[in-house]
């Protein structure tokens, strides 16, 4: 199963989804103007800048404050993406594979800033008086196409098990495996059993735990990044000169030295690029929908900010923590890779190359929480899906849902790393498809809500019912 859904992934569904996100990328960020670059001090400004502001900590009843759904969004973004994910892009798609993550997250802002802002204009609130939304609200909405969202709330909550569960659940029982030898399925039963607890308690406890885990986690893991590259900071000149190398090594593919190519850099690198920052699935937009903020602009611009952080920081670091290691370096040279070295495990290898004795427990903490935070995202934007599909019946549909995530934590952790993401890549396709034809269509009405935001910044008429025109 793993060789056919591999072939398939390989020779369709990802030279497919790396072309589309590209041509959305660039199609809006054209039709906007740049704006994830001529707005971007703004973006800052109005987000991480925006943190001592209480309003981005109040929140409404049935909602999330501003705060808490930015790191919702971004306990599913800032995960095994970070640091397992970009691992096996290195691996698989070589140092160029990193470019090429970086042009998906410049493009990605944009993207993501379209699909949090189109969340917002057409979410809705459910019986219990929560707000709910996400792409399946505005292609039903706003395309007029109910079965198209249909389609996406389908793949979308089986991408949630193999994306947002089975893949972290799976990288935390790798690193206890390899850095305390913790049998995969004592990991596994114990995040199960945690995840149950948390999960059990909706969209608001799953905000509450993600709002502390996030920022602490995130720091921790760049303070650590940042000591091993001061440690290796002679090396890391030669990293970026290999990451732009390779990302245009057209020689590999007629037999060069490093095997790669730039297609694989290309596929791998964009490919991963999406579980760094979810641009253009349409997952991250649920998190954002259960905000009390009701301008979607505003709201927005916090989708920017997740790109950049995740991919363009965070990421970047990762990146070069394990290209300025000799573990890297041999992988690289001898194309000799231990199966057993791969995705978390070889960050965590890397990290302690420099910090004998203590980088693997760093990375195996961090890959912990991460992970941990991002299966409880996850689960909520499953359960928005289910809510959906099955609105007549949705407690009971939430419910069944609830019990099959919980069970795929432990499958998760106990399964073979590769048919895991294997599958996880397929789905990530699927749902992602929808939901970028949508963004291509209601694009125009994303830059006229931009363009009346900024016209009520600078004081001047309200121009809005003119923009539906």
């Amino acid at each position: 199963m793993e060789e056919i859904l591999q072939f398939i992934y390989s020779n369709i569904l990802s030279i497919l989804m790396m072309v589309l996100l590209i041509v959305v990328g660039v199609f809006i960020t054209i039709r906007s103007k740049a704006l994830q670059f001529r707005h971007f001090g703004y973006a800052m400004k109005s987000t991480i800048g925006s943190l001592f502001d209480k309003s981005q900590h109040s929140k409404q009843k049935g909602s999330v404050s501003p705060f808490q759904a930015v790191t919702t969004a971004l306990a599913g973004t800032i995960g095994t993406g970070s640091i397992a994910g970009l691992a096996t892009a290195l691996v698989a798609g070589g140092p160029g594979a990193v470019f090429w993550m970086w042009i998906s997250a410049l493009l990605g802002m944009v993207t993501k800033y379209a699909e949090i802002v189109l969340s917002l204009k057409f979410r809705e609130k459910n019986d219990e008086g929560a707000w709910v939304g996400g792409p399946m609200f505005y292609i039903q909405k706003g395309l007029g196409e109910k079965w198209l969202a249909i389609i996406f709330a389908i793949f979308a909550m089986i991408a949630c098990i193999g994306t947002g569960n089975a893949t972290q659940s799976n990288a935390i029982s790798g690193v206890m495996m390899s850095t305390l030898e913790i049998p995969t399925w004592i990991t596994g039963l114990v995040v199960t059993v945690i995840v149950a607890l948390v999960i059990l308690g909706g969209v608001k406890r799953i905000a509450s735990v993600n709002e502390k885990i996030v920022p602490a986690m995130a720091l921790f893991f760049v303070v650590s990044a940042l000591i091993v590259l001061g440690i290796n900071v002679e090396k890391i000149p030669d990293a970026f000169a290999l990451i732009f190398t390779e990302a245009f090594n057209f020689k590999s593919a007629l037999g060069g030295v490093a095997g790669y190519g730039i297609l694989s850099a290309m596929r791998y690198g964009i490919g991963r690029g999406v579980f760094t920052n979810e641009a253009g699935l349409g997952s991250a937009p649920i998190a954002h929908s259960a905000s009390s903020e009701t301008d979607p602009v505003k709201q927005g611009f916090w989708g920017v900010f997740e790109v950049f952080i995740t991919t363009i920081i965070i990421c970047t670091m990762s990146a070069l923590v394990i290209l300025t290691s000799d573990v890297y370096g041999t992988i690289f040279q001898s194309q000799n890779l231990n199966p057993e070295l791969n995705g978390a495990s070889l960050s965590s290898a890397a990290f302690n190359e420099a910090l004998p004795g203590i980088g693997q427990y760093g990375v195996a903490i961090a890959t912990i929480f991460f992970s941990l935070s991002t299966i409880l995202g996850w689960a909520y934007y499953g359960e928005v899906c289910a809510g959906y599909l099955f609105k007549k019946h949705r407690k009971v549909a939430v419910t069944v849902y609830r019990i099959v995530y919980v069970a795929f934590v432990f499958v998760g952790a106990n399964a073979n790393i590769g048919l895991v993401w294997t599958v996880a890549d397929c789905f990530n396709v699927l749902m992602a498809l929808p939901n970028l034809i949508a963004l291509v269509i209601l694009s125009k009405l994303v830059i006229n809500l931009t363009k009346e935001h900024f016209e009520k910044k600078r004081g001047l008429p309200d121009i809005s019912e003119n923009l539906d025109k």
